[in-house]
């Protein structure tokens, strides 16, 4: 596996179609509170989203197929997908590792039904902030 941060300048319609399908994968997997119709929807949004995060990382195995991504602005992680198959293998750990020390991170935003938000509190990143009033 390798790391890898695409800068804006390298990000490509190819890139940004398999990211797409690989964040649709992931969130079939993890967010089930969403409806099918749900998903579409946000999906038409995803492509908008990884051109314009400041900072892109990616996984890639060793053929090059992406394995994950995170999407960081300033020392927020504003997305991570990890593709639903390589689930459990340490590659989210190793994304949120890589953010701790190259961004210094300290914020995530994430849905409050989404399963992988325990995970997240392992890290310290995921708190429960009450609705404003």
């Amino acid at each position: 596996m390798k790391l890898d941060t695409i800068e804006k300048t390298r990000r490509t319609a190819d890139l940004t179609k398999l990211l797409t399908a690989l964040w649709e994968s992931s969130v079939k997997a993890t967010h089930t509170f969403l409806s099918p119709a749900e998903v579409a929807k946000i999906k038409k949004y995803v492509p908008s989203a990884l051109n314009n995060v400041p900072h892109l990382i990616v996984v890639f195995d060793e053929a090059d197929a992406p394995l994950a991504f995170m999407g960081i602005d300033g020392r927020k992680i504003e997305m991570l997908f990890v593709a639903a198959e390589r689930r459990g293998q340490g590659i989210g750990k190793r994304l949120i590792d890589f953010a701790f020390a190259r961004y210094k991170v300290n914020e995530v935003t994430v849905n409050e039904q989404n399963a992988g938000k325990r995970f997240l509190r392992t890290f310290g990143l995921w708190r429960r902030q009450p609705l404003p009033r």
